[in-house]
């Protein structure tokens, strides 16, 4: 996410972090690099020339040449700028009304209107513990009302039955009557797009508004059609007043031009933020944390938020008290593998921690295949139980039964157990406080440099 500007903006600030003190001509040398960084990574020319606009006199002025860490202080006053552009603070969904709660989305075709409603309507039914109902207007796009009903029943979401011929303000009707009789505490609309903008798409689009008088007009664009996608935000504003915004396909954009550019051209919302195919896989949006992103800094608060997503408080209770015994099963192991797992595997946890590029860099030069988690997680269900909790019982025989139930070879069972071995002594030392004792290579060096 964003991995192009994190990269170029890394590398200005690590060049002004080393100068004792700046002066003007450094500064204004800085923001000349910081706005081709912004014009590269797809943000809207206007919004580039305003964002430097606010940050040079701050920049410049005698406070930041006379402080003893002038470098760090120039990335706070960018920090600060960007926040300000993202949109300060986290906005909810706006749910304040009589049920059922109309919601809808907009967009052009490919946006990912469709598998957003659907998991818009998931985070609703989750979070805010309401029933929800989705309902297709797309009666253009070949298939696209079996798309959204096929989503709705993998995901047990409630959905509108398809009826054949019918145009979408009688389908809104229909919706409409449907979800009071079953008693939904929202309704999630989801349009039709077009390649483009037309006359056409934005009456229908209106009309529909008129009828429903949503509490929220969703606007769902692709991040990765750059400044495109702030110019689509820009006319779908003027034409349906439009209320927030939701990016999809971040986690391939590695430019943020979108993200940067959409809310401050609209003063409209990102709400969230679609980060992978998986039905959770809708974030909300958090401009500070963005922020913090983008210029490399980490977001560790969105990873530990991960980490304990589904987690089961006995289970926690219990790892608890195993790791002050300073006991540590291959079982504790497959657990931690899996929560990875959810959070996206390694590159999905490295890439909320600070300094992320380098990190990232790290891994290719290294070769760490992102595969070895699910190879170490077959290994550790290839074993009997007796093996989990004591692995020294396990024997070259073993090893050869445990790599044809696994599909691995022995060496990688090796590689598993002399690691775990290392994460248990690790564990014991940890359980009684001698940290200063674990032992070299339990955590991988690129991990502990970054903690340093």
């Amino acid at each position: 996410m964003f991995e192009n500007l994190t990269n170029k903006l890394e590398s200005i600030f690590s060049k002004l972090k080393k100068a004792p003190s700046l002066n003007e001509e450094q500064v204004d040398s800085g923001l000349k690099e910081i706005r081709l960084a912004l014009l590269e990574a797809d943000v809207a020319l206007p919004v580039v020339k305003e964002f430097i606009e606010q940050i040079k006199p701050k920049a410049i002025g005698q406070e930041i040449i006379r402080s003893t860490s002038p470098g760090q202080m120039l990335v706070k006053i960018v920090y600060d700028e960007l926040v300000n552009f993202l949109g300060e603070k986290n906005k909810e969904l706006n749910l304040n009304a009589v049920p059922p709660v109309c919601i809808l989305l907009v967009g052009l075709q490919g946006s990912g209107k469709t598998t957003s409603a659907a998991k818009l309507a998931k985070l609703v039914e989750t979070k805010y513990n309401k029933k929800v109902f989705l309902v297709s207007l797309d009666v253009y796009r070949p298939a696209a009302q079996e798309q959204l009903k096929i989503l709705a029943e993998i995901n047990q979401i409630n959905h509108l039955p398809i009826m054949e011929g019918q145009q979408p303000l009688d389908i809104t009707n229909r919706a409409i009557n449907a979800a009071k009789l079953n008693g939904s505490d929202v309704i999630i609309f989801d349009t039709a797009g077009r390649t483009q903008i037309d006359l056409m798409m934005m009456n229908e689009i209106k009309q529909i508004k008129e009828l429903l008088k949503p509490t929220e007009t969703i606007l769902v664009a692709d991040s990765l059609t750059g400044q495109i996608a702030a110019t689509v935000a820009k006319e779908f504003d003027a034409a349906v007043d439009i209320s927030s915004i939701i990016l999809t396909r971040v986690d391939g954009d590695g430019r943020g031009g979108a993200a940067l550019s959409m809310k401050h051209i609209t003063n409209k919302p990102i709400k969230y933020i679609g980060v992978g195919e998986k039905i959770d896989d809708l974030e909300l949006f958090y401009p500070d944390r963005i922020a913090n992103r983008i210029l490399g800094m980490g977001d560790i608060v969105s990873l530990v938020e991960k980490a304990s997503q589904g987690l089961d408080e006995e289970k926690i209770k219990k790892a608890e008290e195993q790791f002050k015994k300073g006991l540590f099963t291959l079982d504790d192991y497959l657990a931690q593998l899996r929560q990875m797992k959810k959070m996206g595997g390694m590159e999905g946890v490295l890439s909320l921690l600070p300094g992320v590029s380098k990190i990232k860099q790290q891994m290719e030069n290294a070769s760490i295949d992102e595969k070895i988690i699910t190879t170490n997680e077959a290994i550790i269900l290839s074993m009997t139980k007796k093996e989990r909790e004591d692995p020294k019982v396990i024997n070259g025989s073993r090893k050869k039964r445990i790599a044809a139930g696994a599909g691995a070879d022995i060496s990688t069972i090796n590689k598993l157990l002399k690691q775990f071995k290392m994460m248990t002594e690790m564990m014991k030392k940890m359980s009684k406080g001698k940290t200063n004792q674990i032992p070299s290579g339990a955590i991988p060096d690129e991990i502990l440099n970054q903690l340093k």
